[in-house]
């Protein structure tokens, strides 16, 4: 959830550590820190409440804190409330070693009463500075100095996930990278080497990387980077280059991240739809899944959080009608623990943007241990979920800053589009012509996002209407409720009112109660099969005073008879309605945010990476 960035080279650190983290800001965090390694070999640590802005002021835009080699953090509070106490780095118990720590130490109370009881003292309510100590407890004790040994010694007593930054006073130079299932990336720069927690952050500096495996450490210098194992063994990495540009990451004249991406859509469906559609066919080789292996699946196990579970909901209603195979969807987070039946010859398909997402990554590796084929589709590469499942299925939508998806999740439903029909063609399931005219719509969906961007400004007009709404409800039948889905989401995480999404005919079965006069209800009516029973479930809100606005295709103009007000979007097969149906639903979220004066990019107590459970 928060950032890292970390430097060693022959510029001054302070600097690149607060650039860096400027291109982690929308990863939310509620305070940040530096800590710098002076000639003398002191670690000057400077920590702040509050936006990156405070800590650059503190300290000159680091000029004041001089040193080559230091390690940076943006925070967001797990243990322990904001506070410049908790804020990161944290020292060791006599200021020679100092950490930045992204997630969670389960066993921290365990080690903290251990290290009390050897005389240890704790100035933080944070599980990380247990990490500080601990390694302090070994450098000092039976690992003699030697870092890596005590760095390894803490790795196996330490349970949960982490990803680390560790300078010991005594190595000027030297910086420390640690991981176990939260991201780090090491990257080479022309006097040195860098590290982060997220693309972004490098991107300056350059292009040439490396992903740390879990369980590993890095140790760089300005003339060196070498990789080991928790047993000291060194481990041969390849390098690999990051193709986004530093521009992909900055807002292109947009006022908001999240206004960038939404245009960016067109080209992003386009990339990820592309490369695979070949001739008229669509073609998954990567995926190494032959057409035996195809018609072999039994079940589809589709896994998510968030949108990305939302574009599971969608896939599911795609693959069963066109691929006529069962599908269950489920929240990462309940998945383990509900503990699935998982049938032979089945397939999971795991969908994050970041490929980190913990509970995520954590369903992934239950399904493997399982013996399920898991396919990951994921955004960045080279990530925890892109290396650890059997194939992947990357979106290509290039760098997403802003915390509440969109791009992300256009391209997520497009490869999963994909999927669905390709899987349709193998198993024989669809009539004839069918998969021709599937895929020319799919070829279609890049220009007709940008034909429904274009009817911004009315939605723009209306959410200035709705700013002041206190309960929002979204509603739809079939894939129109996937969408309706979404379109809750983004509106209630960016707008701070509260919205709920039903599935339409679920309305009178109780949440028609809470309709209230001048209630905002949106319906969604692009299923042609579906388009009269939710009108009939909009005018049961409307004799109940609600306000209605409706979201269908060209041609449904008689929608205004009972609408107050109507966005239309391109018609397109209904499977892949939701493509456009979204891009509304994420202007209206977007545009009231806008109007209550809230800070789009960065929603309070949200992060971009939820790399903790």
């Amino acid at each position: 959830m928060c950032g890292i960035v970390g430097f060693t080279g022959a510029a001054q650190a302070a600097p690149i550590l607060l650039d860096g983290l400027s291109k982690l800001e929308y990863r939310g965090y509620d305070s940040a820190g530096i800590a710098v390694q002076e000639k003398n070999g002191k670690i000057e640590v400077v920590k702040a409440k509050g936006r990156l802005k405070v800590l650059s002021e503190m300290t000159d835009g680091g000029s004041a804190v001089p040193g080559s080699c230091g390690i940076g953090h943006t925070r967001w509070a797990t243990h322990g409330e904001p506070s410049v106490l908790n804020a990161h780095p944290h020292y060791s118990r006599d200021e020679k070693i100092a950490v930045v720590h992204n997630g969670i130490i389960e066993n921290y109370q365990e080690l903290k009463d251990r290290l009390i009881k050897r005389g240890f003292s704790f100035v933080s309510q944070t599980d990380t500075e247990v990490v500080a100590q601990l390694l302090d407890y070994y450098y000092t004790g039976v690992s003699a100095g030697d870092a890596l040994d005590a760095i390894a010694r803490m790795m196996l007593h330490v349970r949960g996930s982490y990803a680390l930054g560790v300078l010991f006073a005594d190595q000027p130079g030297t910086l420390y990278a640690v991981r176990k299932d939260s991201p780090l990336i090491v990257g080479r720069t022309g006097d040195g080497a860098i590290i982060a927690s997220d693309v972004p952050a490098l991107l300056k500096y350059t292009r040439t990387v490396y992903y740390i495996d879990n369980l590993e450490i890095a140790r760089m210098t300005p003339d060196s980077i070498e990789f080991f194992n928790v047993d000291r063994e060194p481990v041969q990495r390849e390098a690999a280059t990051i193709e986004w540009d530093a521009e992909a990451a900055e807002k292109g004249g947009y006022e908001h991240f999240m206004m960038k991406e939404i245009h960016e859509q067109p080209a992003a469906v386009r990339d990820t739809l592309s490369p695979r559609i070949k001739d008229g066919c669509i073609d998954l080789s990567e995926l190494s899944l032959d057409e035996e292996a195809i018609r072999k699946v039994r079940r589809l196990y589709i896994i998510g959080c968030g949108s990305a579970y939302h574009v599971g909901v969608a896939a599911r209603y795609v693959f069963e009608s066109l691929a006529r195979i069962p599908v269950e969807v489920d929240v990462a987070s309940e998945f383990r623990y509900r503990d699935p039946v998982l049938e032979p010859d089945s397939l999971a398909v795991i969908i994050s943007q970041s490929g980190e997402t913990a509970d995520t990554l954590a369903a992934l590796r239950a399904c493997k241990e399982h013996g399920v084929r898991t396919i990951g589709v994921v955004n960045v590469v080279g990530s925890s979920i892109a290396r650890e499942a059997d194939a992947t299925l990357y979106t290509w939508a290039g760098p997403e800053i802003a915390v509440a998806t969109t791009k992300a999740y256009s391209t997520q439903l497009a490869a999963c589009y994909l999927l669905a029909v390709e899987f349709a063609r193998v198993r024989g399931t669809l009539a004839e012509g069918q998969y021709d005219s599937l895929v020319n719509e799919l070829q279609a969906l890049p220009d007709k996002i940008e034909k429904t961007l274009s009817d911004k400004e009315r939605i723009q007009w209306f959410a200035s209407k709705y700013a002041s709404a206190r309960d929002v409800f979204f509603i739809g039948r079939g894939l129109d409720y996937a969408v309706a889905l979404e379109g809750s989401l983004k509106f209630k995480e960016i707008s701070y009112i509260h919205s709920e999404a039903f599935a339409a005919g679920e309305m009178k079965h109780g949440p028609i109660s809470l309709i209230e006069k001048d209630m905002l209800v949106v319906g969604v009516l692009t299923q042609p099969d579906l388009y009269e029973k939710t009108v009939s479930n909009l005018v049961e809100a409307k004799s109940r005073g609600a306000f209605l606005m409706g979201l269908t295709t060209y041609g449904n103009y008689n929608i205004e008879d009972t609408a107050g007000f109507t966005v239309y979007v391109p018609k397109t097969d209904p499977h892949f309605a939701t493509s456009l149906s979204v891009i509304p639903l994420q202007l209206l979220a977007y545009y009231v945010s806008c109007a209550k004066g809230l800070d789009v990019d960065k929603p309070r107590n949200l992060a971009k990476s939820v790399t903790v459970e």
